[in-house]
């Protein structure tokens, strides 16, 4: 189901729900080391009471791409992750393997979530 306000423009279905969509690029011949960091922060994060999924994706492309997609209860739970202490030291270490800065996307889900069978 998706929410429309009186214009017909979707709005939020889900609450305060915040979706963040990270797009990393690595140094060039650097993929596997980013992608080693990147998986050691998945458990954690799903271990974190305010998130709902923690999902790391690699281009099929370009093996120097890497996407997290991540869904938190709110943003004062995406706050808080990134205030730990685990987060703090991959984000200082990032510049050893990242080209360019990180692009980060804070997203509303427009619609509710599918129900699978």
């Amino acid at each position: 189901m998706t929410t429309q306000s009186p214009s017909g423009v979707p709005t939020p279905a889900n609450g305060t729900q915040l979706t963040l969509i990270a797009f990393i690029r690595a140094r060039k011949g650097m993929g596997d080391e980013l992608g080693r960091r990147l998986w050691t922060l998945v458990e954690p994060a799903r271990a974190e009471p305010g998130n709902i999924n923690y999902d790391l994706h690699r281009s099929n492309e370009d093996p120097d791409i890497w996407v997290l997609y991540e869904n938190w209860k709110d943003a004062a739970d995406l706050t808080a992750h990134f205030e730990l202490p685990y987060m703090k030291a991959f984000v200082a270490a990032l510049p050893e393997v990242l080209e360019g800065e990180m692009d980060l996307r804070r997203c509303a889900m427009v619609t509710t979530a599918a129900a699978k069978a």
